[in-house]
Parts: structure tokens; sequence; C-alpha cells
């Protein structure tokens, strides 16, 4: 904001011309995000605008986007189905498409390489092996993280030596949306009582779609079964039965996200 006077002395309050800029510092946000992060921008415009009930104020959104990005205005067509791209809206002042990038926009490229203050989210059974829930929890400990027992009722459950672990949070109570990862315990019996269970069954599929690392006893492959997960297993789900799994598992971890995930 700036103060000038006209030629008879008045004094007006005026906006810089830069202000009329509407599109240029919008488009280089856009282009300094990792291709993870533009599609979740792309996808979060093509969600609200679906909302919208009239055509053509869809159309001028995407023609206003054309000013800021060609290919994120592209994306927002394809996933609004439009046959063609309308024309660019006429903006205020030219865009300036060469600003240069910059990293520092970008959340993913300057995120923490740690699993610290995150939180692990543990679904387990009665009968769930004693000394994986024990190592995954040392291994969780030991960096810094925080863990919470998700069970089928809240009074919890008695692991396979007999120790009784209470629960934080019940199975309808706790999805696992509420957490950075997930982990399964199960028995076998109780593995198959879980995949009766539609909480149960969102519990692992979220986690799946939200791209998040998922650990597990061998016993869970009747929950990934049930919520239809059996093949679309990936580098992201670790088998906490096998040697140091419950450190690598936590490692792993630090990436928060599988973003390679379809």
């Amino acid at each position: 904001m700036s103060f000038a006077a006209d030629d008879g002395g008045t004094k007006r309050r005026l906006r810089a011309a830069s202000f009329a800029d509407h599109y240029s510092q919008a488009g280089l946000f856009f282009r300094s995000q990792t291709p993870v992060e533009q599609q979740h921008i792309a996808d979060a415009f093509t969600f609200e605008l679906s909302k919208v009930e009239r055509a053509t104020i869809r159309e001028r959104m995407v023609a206003n986007l054309r000013n800021a990005d060609e290919d994120l205005a592209q994306r927002v067509a394809t996933g609004l189905g439009m046959a063609t791209l309308p024309q660019a809206s006429e903006p205020a002042a030219e865009p300036d498409w060469s600003l240069p990038e910059s990293p520092a926009l970008s959340i993913l490229l300057k995120g923490p390489d740690t699993f610290a203050g995150r939180k692990l989210g543990v679904l387990v059974t009665d009968g769930a092996s004693a000394k994986v829930f024990k190592a995954l929890k040392a291994a969780v400990a030991a960096e810094g993280a925080l863990i919470e027992v998700i069970a089928p009722a809240i009074y919890g459950v008695d692991l396979d030596d007999g120790t009784h672990l209470a629960a934080n949070q019940m199975i309808g109570g706790g999805p696992s949306v509420l957490y950075d990862a997930v982990a399964v315990l199960a028995s076998a019996e109780g593995a198959a009582a879980l995949a009766q269970l539609p909480a149960a069954k969102d519990f692992v599929t979220d986690a799946h779609a939200h791209k998040k690392f998922i650990a597990y006893t061998p016993a869970v492959d009747a929950l990934l079964a049930a919520a239809g997960l059996s093949e679309l297993t990936d580098d992201a789900y670790t088998d906490l039965t096998e040697r140091n799994a419950a450190k690598q598992f936590v490692e792993a971890c630090r990436q928060l996200r599988n973003w390679d995930r379809p």
C-alpha cells in the first residue's frame, strides 16, 4: 500500500501494480511441489469443483487455473470430465511463469527424517504374541515415538504369555486415520474374528488407501483377505515375526508414507 497525490494535490491510497498479479505466486507454489503434492493439489481442486452445481462456474475456475499453470488446469479438467480446456480467462496482469521454483515451499522436501513424536496405532487381539508386541513397543520408544493400543473391546486383551494388555481405544473408536502408521497383532482365532468386523476391515483398508506403513503378524492374513488386500501388499508391509523386523519397520516409518503405492 502506498500514498500518491494526483495533479490537484489530493492524496490517495493506492495499491502497488503487483497487487493485480493474482497468478504468478500460485503457479510458483504449484511448480515447487513434488509430483505427489502436485497431484494432491489437483485432486483437491477436482473434488471441490465437483461439488459446484453450475458447469459454467466450474469452467470459469479451470479457465482461471490456466493462468497459474497449464498442467494443473489440465489435470483438474480431466478429473472433472471436461472434453476440452476452456479458454484462459483474461488476467488483470500477465502472470510471470519464469519465476524459479522454491523447494522451501514443499512440505515433503523439507520434512523431518524421523518418526519421533509420531503415533503408531497397534490393533491387537487375545492370544497375540507378547514377544512381538514387546519388541515393537521397545523400537517405538527408542525412536521417540508414541504407541496406542486398539482392541476389540476397551477392556483390552490377554497376550499369549498371559499378560493382560489394556487398550487405549476400542476398534470402533480408534480408526487408523488417527495414526501415522499402524500394526495389527493377532492370533489365528483373533484374526478370524476381526475379519468379521467392518471396523477392523476399515482399519486396514483406510491405512492402505492413505499409503501408511503397515506391520502385521502372519495370522492377520485372514483379515487382509477379508478386506481385499491380499494381492495389494507392498514393501511398506512388514512381517513382525522376521528378525529385527520391529526396528526396521519403525525406521521405515520415518518416510511417513509409501508414496509409490497406487
